[in-house]
């Protein structure tokens, strides 16, 4: 073997050395307050349909009436985050967040109950919706030792929800804020110390009730409905 192959086996095997020690080690004096921005998309698919059977509500609807579960499309999500890590613990943290996405309910067939049992089936329109999810607190678990850092967090969520139905010029909106819950579990690889990526699902469940419209042109009738979603997202965080 001669001289230069040797040289290039050594310089190899110190890259390798290198990347592992890189990938393995993070230095103790990383900053840990952290502001992101994230992007992504909504799939309700995953959670089945995302708004379940509920009640159907208003003044010409009879006590225990239903209306089947609605189907939604999937959206694009963008929001931030601006978070914190204990040092003296440096595995928890606290992390606020916002997103917004607009997963869109269905043209599709549902069914609507009495007391007694089902009483028909109509075909429902495509309704625009609009959810503005507000997380103020995820407590935040992190394996804190490498670049590469897995991590779960869940706290409390506030959601605003708007339903819009834009064959109609009046009465064509129904609003609701819910409070439920946030969770979500990802992994962030630190490229230098003040800059991380990462990709992470949510989780969010909360339950929202739609008021009926008042009458006018057209009434839309309240329902009250789980909502179920899950989102996959991924970002760039810049930490102080």
């Amino acid at each position: 073997m001669n001289q230069i192959q040797r040289v290039v086996q050594h310089l190899a095997f110190s890259a390798i050395l290198l990347g592992v020690a890189t990938t393995t080690q993070v230095s103790a004096t990383y900053a840990e307050t952290y502001i992101a921005g994230q992007f992504g998309v909504t799939l309700p698919s995953v959670a089945g349909k995302s708004l379940g059977e509920g009640d159907l509500t208003g003044r010409f609807v009879n006590p225990g009436s239903r209306v089947s579960a609605q189907s939604l499309d999937e959206s694009i999500l963008y929001g931030g985050k601006i978070g914190h890590y204990f040092k003296a613990v440096p595995w928890l943290g606290l992390e606020a967040e916002v997103y917004n996405t607009t997963p869109h309910i269905k043209q599709q067939m549902i069914t609507f109950s009495g007391p007694s049992g089902p009483v028909g089936s109509a075909e429902l329109a495509g309704l625009h919706f609009r959810v503005l999810t507000v997380a103020p607190f995820n407590v935040m678990f992190r394996y804190h030792k490498t670049r590469l850092q897995p991590y779960v967090g869940v706290g409390p969520g506030l959601f605003f929800a708007r339903i819009e139905d834009p064959a109609l010029t009046s009465n064509n909106t129904q609003s609701s804020m819910g409070f439920g819950v946030n969770a979500q579990a990802g992994v962030r690889y630190y490229i230098t110390r003040q800059v991380a990526l990462f990709g992470e699902g949510k989780f969010n469940y909360t339950k929202f009730s739609f008021d009926e419209t008042p009458a006018g042109f057209f009434n839309l009738f309240g329902f009250d409905a789980d909502y179920k979603m899950f989102h996959a997202s991924f970002g760039l965080s810049v930490h102080f």
